[in-house]
């Protein structure tokens, strides 16, 4: 019965009928089992019509935690939380203050046969409270156990407990003890047995806590994302599945998978040393012996809401991991199965590589991986606890980890960090982890009514980012985070462009981060510009440790063939991009003390080295020669319109800056008349915007002349085909748009995006999010919906045949901005929030919830109005309608469509 396979985080439990029998009976046993839960970390909610007097002075229950004891009485009018000091008022219906105060309100009629009521509140009211209490918890439905007497109808009333099995618990497990003559309702089970089966299941609910039994997850299909199963997708589904809390990442294999299935774990800026340093390999603490069986029974799922992996299959194999969101060093893992099948424990170290050191002691496992004899490190500490009971073999292992860029960690540093989590407990572990994960989603939850199947990938897009980067420090964001090895984890416009706009709105310290980590790269990008004989900082194109250029000089091709990058020399549109992604952040979080101060410098340098690399023409116009934007299909070319645009923004920007913070006025006024004097691109003939000098001369190829987008049409056609034609690989002149809407002509948007969007070969997977935002701007919902289906599943089914290296976290940036900028319009103007939304046909509304200076906010979208949820008086723009104040909680505005 699935009832005795779960492990219920928390309980709900009727007095009189089900927990005991009358208001007479000795409650003691109850009263054992209440503590006890609540000893093991569950939370037990009683509720009765009766008035607290009674029903504490019947249970008298004193538990010391870490579970609550609440207890919801009054019918449902008033819970009281329980301690160890006796019961406190913790809420009250507000009908039942009012009426309280005098008069009668909001009444409510209920029956149980015996008599009639009307009152204020019932049941409904206080499981309500409960589930959201619990809901705060990362506790909902199907961590819930409910147990009462009457479900069923009573003389032709639904039973008093039905009320019980409110919304907010659809998912949890209803169970009746009492007698039900009426029949309970289908999703109720009915044992009957009375106060005594109340108690066994109490009991069953001990016994798993006792035994270390692997956890549950809410298998709400909202949030739960089935992971591949297939031998060939072995490392799709460990990508998929990967694991991060911002410091650290660990992929999805399967706990026995071997080397073929490219595990890795590593931590936020630990790169290998060298001249091609790469994210360090850390100690796989997540191994464990399973004997194999047939692989088509397995279930994976990883769930979003609460940041666990878990799996079970059909011969009892259970597991459950995660990376603590709470404790970012702490890692922990159960799982129980057949002792024949699942052996005690697994080697942290089962890793052929000379550079990983192995020892025990103090009763742990440790393990640590070097960069070379003088590079950094990553040290793991585990302690495993496993028994056998009943041919069953269950094994729980705690683990800490610890690491440092310049040197080896030392091995006490990863004990003591043991030591810590170890005394936390596996249990407590989850629970602030569980909670943690709450806590992230509160400020960047995503609901696209009418489209499961987008929300479900719109989620796991942001689950990813949540877990990119790290809330403090320096972060290291590469392109594929720490879900795999490709790119070696260098850092590129990715991050800038692409993940930190949406951490900006969704996890601003993270995106703070980020930002601090090319703040202290700064020397490096100038020391990189001297050397080219130019000013201010040139940022390399693939960044690691030292922020130094990294990126390879050639890869090999499909024949073998030496294929050169020329990214370094010539994709220095990155300039602009580090200083466009500081003042992101500081538009969305607030910071303007940060651009005055510790971010001063990035663009002032970047400013500096495109006031020194601009070419001045003999009629005076200024021109940037050599250089090569987004489209990588075209090596080298003169004026590309979009790093000619974020050239021209970088030194616009860091005037004013000068200009209002003090500085070289003289200076200033240079890279504003460089500015104005830059070419933009656009062709008043054709009202286009061409993306760079002679694009209008090549060969007029469509993407539709060779495959359906997308397809890396250099592969299909060569490189110098495709080089010779107006066929791109990704958003240029579009990108543009969508970063900089004020440096391109007013009123172009359309006519660029029909132009250029058929010769778009999407063969990055950067491109279609970008598409889909600026189709939305458009006003063409329908196509941006196509492109944003197509970007948001992108690595759930591996479009691209790339998933197995890492997922695509730029890709899912683009996601979240083509929701919130595209879809909803949404766009930080001052201390305005701009919102003009423009919803596809097949979606009901959008909702999305984000931080606005230093405060959450929540923008709700259907086809006439928008409403704003805040906690502090906000100005909102909707469409072009002017700035209204918005109030606590929320406030509905009505939409007033735009011209595009």
């Amino acid at each position: 019965m699935a009832l005795v396979e779960t492990t219920f985080e928390a309980v709900i439990l009727d007095w009189y009928g089900t927990a005991v029998p009358d208001r007479q009976a000795d409650a003691s046993r109850v009263r054992a089992r209440v503590e006890e839960l609540c000893t093991t970390g569950v939370h037990v909610f009683v509720v009765s019509g009766s008035h607290i007097g009674d029903v504490d002075g019947q249970l008298v229950a004193r538990p010391t935690g870490p579970g609550h004891l609440h207890l919801c009485v009054s019918r449902g009018s008033e819970v009281f939380a329980v301690t160890a000091a006796g019961p406190s008022l913790v809420w009250r219906r507000a009908a039942t203050v009012a009426a309280l105060a005098g008069g009668l309100a909001d009444p409510r009629m209920a029956s149980d046969v015996k008599h009639v009521e009307i009152g204020l509140a019932d049941k409904a009211d206080s499981a309500r409270w409960a589930a959201a209490w619990l809901a705060e918890r990362g506790i909902t439905g199907g961590l819930v156990l409910v147990v009462g007497d009457e479900f069923g109808r009573v003389g032709g009333a639904p039973g008093s407990d039905s009320l019980m099995l409110v919304a907010e618990l659809v998912r949890a497990s209803a169970v009746s003890v009492g007698l039900e003559p009426g029949g309970c309702p289908p999703a109720v089970v009915h044992l009957g047995g009375g106060p005594a089966r109340a108690l066994e299941l109490l009991d069953v609910q001990l016994a798993r806590r006792s035994d270390r039994r692997v956890p549950s997850i809410d298998v709400d299909p909202a949030w739960v994302l089935a992971l591949p199963d297939a031998p060939a997708m072995q490392r799709v589904g460990a990508s998929l599945g990967a694991l991060a809390n911002g410091w650290a990442g660990s992929r999805g294999e399967r706990e026995e998978d071997g080397p073929a299935g490219l595990p890795l774990f590593a931590v936020n800026g630990i790169y290998t040393s060298g001249p091609m340093p790469e994210l360090l390999a850390g100690p796989r603490w997540d191994a464990l012996e399973i004997a194999p069986t047939d692989r088509g029974t397995d279930d994976r799922v990883i769930d979003l809401r609460t940041g666990v992996l878990a799996r079970h299959d059909r011969s009892g194999l259970r597991t459950l991991r995660f990376l603590s969101a709470a404790r970012p060093a702490a890692l922990a893992l159960r799982a129980e199965g057949p002792a024949a099948r699942l052996s005690g424990g697994g080697d942290i170290a089962a890793r052929d590589d000379d550079e990983l050191e192995h020892r025990r002691e103090h009763g742990a496992e440790l393990a640590r991986a070097r960069a070379t004899p003088d590079g950094g490190g990553i040290a793991i500490a585990a302690r495993d606890r496993s028994h056998v009971t009943g041919g069953r073999r269950t094994v729980e292992r705690v683990a800490a980890w610890a690491a440092d860029t310049s040197r080896v960690p030392e091995w006490d540093e990863a004990l003591d960090g043991l030591a810590e989590v170890d005394g936390v407990g596996f249990d407590n572990l989850l629970a602030e982890h569980r909670q943690a994960w709450v806590q992230r989603w509160a400020d960047a939850d995503v609901r696209i009514e009418g489209d499961a199947d987008a929300e479900l990938a719109a989620r796991f897009a942001v689950f990813h980012l949540l877990g990119a980067a790290p809330d403090q420090g320096e972060a290291a964001v590469g392109a594929r985070g720490l879900t795999g090895r490709a790119y070696g984890g260098h850092v590129f416009w990715d991050a800038d462009v692409f993940v930190l706009p949406a951490l900006a709105a969704i996890r601003p310290a993270a995106a703070r981060a980020m930002v601090e980590y090319r703040i202290r790269r700064l020397p490096a990008a100038c020391a990189a510009a001297a050397r080219l004989g130019l000013r201010g900082a040139r940022f390399p194109w693939e960044s690691a440790g030292d922020g130094t250029e990294v990126t390879p000089a050639q890869v090999w091709g499909s024949r073998g063939e030496p294929i050169p990058i020329l990214t370094d020399d010539y994709e220095e549109h990155i300039v602009a991009d580090v200083a466009w992604a500081a003042c992101r952040y500081t538009a969305w979080s607030g910071d303007a003390a940060f651009l005055a101060g510790p971010g001063r410098p990035l663009l002032v340098e970047t400013a500096r080295y495109w006031a020194s690399r601009i070419r001045r023409g003999v009629d005076g116009r200024a021109h940037l020669d050599g250089v090569m934007g987004p489209d990588e299909y075209h090596a080298v070319v003169d004026d590309n319109a979009y790093t000619n645009g974020m050239a021209r923004w970088n030194l616009r920007r860091a005037a004013d800056l000068v200009g209002a913070s003090g500085g070289d006025v003289a200076e200033a006024r240079t890279w504003r008349a460089l500015a104005d004097a830059l070419v933009n691109g656009y062709d008043p003939e054709r009202r286009l915007h061409e993306q760079f000098a002679g694009y209008w001369q090549l060969e007029p190829l469509l993407a539709a002349d060779i495959a359906p987008p997308p397809v890396a049409a250099d592969l299909l056609l060569g490189a110098q085909r495709v080089a010779g034609s107006q066929l791109i690989k990704q958003a240029d002149v579009v990108m543009l748009h969508h970063l900089l809407p004020d440096e391109v002509v007013a009123g172009s948007l359309a006519a660029d995006l029909a132009y250029y969007a058929p010769r778009t070969a999407h063969g990055s997977s950067l491109s279609p999010a970008i598409y889909a935002a600026q189709f939305a701007r458009a006003r063409q919902p329908e196509k941006a919906l196509a492109l944003f289906r197509l970007a948001a599943r992108l690595d759930l089914d591996d479009i691209t045949g790339t998933t197995a290296g890492g997922l695509h976290l730029a890709t899912f940036g683009g996601v979240w901005q083509a929701l919130a900028h595209g879809f909803l319009g949404l766009h930080p103007a001052g201390t305005t929030l701009d919102v003009d939304p423009c919803l596809p046909s097949a979606w009901d509304a959008v909702a999305v919830r984000f931080r606005f200076l230093g405060h959450p906010v929540g923008i709700r979208a259907e086809r006439d109005h928008v409403t704003v949820s805040c906690t502090q008086p906000l100005a909102v723009r909707i469409a072009a309608a002017p700035a209204q104040r918005c109030e606590p909680p929320a406030t509905t505005l009505p939409i007033e469509t735009s011209e595009p």
